[in-house]
């Protein structure tokens, strides 16, 4: 069998067997501090394909740091095939401000495929297509929601890549959801380099929250089990099959004022159910939130305080034959249960 070949990024090689925490340089503060895009490379000995694995796009979506932490101690890469690239923050600038955005008030996820000579976040986007995307064949990018606002546990697949579900599948999140590409964005991009892509979703911004990160772990070695990365050992099978959607709405404020909320994400809604309501600071007037579909709500809120328009509860079409929160109680008890999770070093 040939010798495999070094894993050059950066301008740096990894040996087989290897591993290494490269540091692209991106730009300089205003102040002249150094900001560099860094990738942990795990460099297997044996052959296999390449995968990328990103987080904090937006710089307040922190989860997607804890994913990549503990990925990264996980024993299942000490014999793996192919090549990891973890980027636990790629957004550097909005992460250390706590800020969605990056210091041009611009959203990166929204600059791909990006310009050497553009904008900062086109710079930032032209480097991360460049030394990360073009050197993978697969990618998971995870998110959350925006701050104030919490998501289920979610994979979102392009409708153009169909070969991208079995993937998703693998994975197991609680729902799969078909959604449109968005342009400037990184699943555009990756498509346009015909690198598929998982866009994973879950929990707050600037929070973390546990079955969101135990998923995230989980759903990525699952991943890396089907494409031939890792063996079997010790990566559970999802107990049972996500939920699956092709499109989704939001119920929005009719009103300003006071929410409370009846419902919460992962709850199944019928057509008529009351999820919340909203009433002026004393008590004199009060409207119901009403959800006129049934579905399955994946998102919402976490503010009491709301404005006439605000997004309040994001619900998911899905199927009436399926029973949505049993697979969810399934799954729920099943990440809680995992012995992945049961180790201190790990967690």
């Amino acid at each position: 069998m040939p010798r495999r070949e070094p894993f050059d990024i950066g301008g740096k090689s990894i040996l087989p067997g290897t591993r290494q925490t490269i540091d692209v340089p991106v730009s300089f503060l205003s102040d002249h501090t150094p900001v560099s895009l860094s990738v942990h490379v795990v460099h297997g000995s044996r052959p296999g394909p390449t995968l990328f694995v990103s987080a904090a796009i937006h710089g307040d979506e922190v989860i997607g740091v804890e994913i990549v932490r503990r990925l990264l101690r996980a024993p299942n890469l000490e014999k793996m095939r192919g090549t990891l690239l973890a980027i636990p923050i790629v957004n550097s600038f909005g992460f250390m401000n706590h800020s969605r955005y990056l210091p041009d008030r611009r959203d990166l996820n929204r600059s791909f495929p990006g310009s050497a000579q553009g904008s900062l976040a086109g710079r930032l986007a032209d480097i991360f297509i460049k030394e990360i995307v073009s050197r993978s064949d697969y990618g998971i990018d995870l998110h959350s929601a925006a701050i104030h606002r919490t998501n289920l546990p979610q994979i979102r697949i392009s409708p153009k890549k169909p070969d991208t579900l079995k993937l998703a599948q693998a994975f197991g999140a609680p729902l799969i959801l078909t959604s449109k590409i968005r342009e400037g964005s990184l699943r555009q991009a990756a498509q346009d380099h015909d690198v598929d892509i998982l866009l994973y979703e879950a929990g707050e911004g600037l929070r973390f929250d546990e079955f969101a990160v135990r998923a995230g772990v989980s759903g990525i070695l699952r991943v890396m089990r089907e494409v031939g990365m890792i063996s079997a050992k010790g990566v559970t099978k999802p107990k049972a099959p996500s939920i699956r959607s092709t499109s989704s709405f939001w119920l929005r404020a009719q009103a300003g004022g006071l929410l409370r909320t009846y419902k919460t994400s992962g709850d199944e809604v019928k057509a008529g159910d009351v999820l919340g309501a909203i009433s002026d600071p004393f008590g004199e007037v009060e409207s119901e939130i009403l959800v006129e579909e049934d579905g399955l709500l994946i998102g919402r809120t976490n503010l009491p305080i709301v404005n006439e328009g605000d997004g309040l509860f994001h619900i998911a079409r899905i199927k009436r034959s399926e029973d949505a929160e049993t697979t969810i109680d399934s799954l729920t008890t099943q990440l809680e249960e995992d012995p992945l999770f049961d180790e201190d070093e790990i967690i």
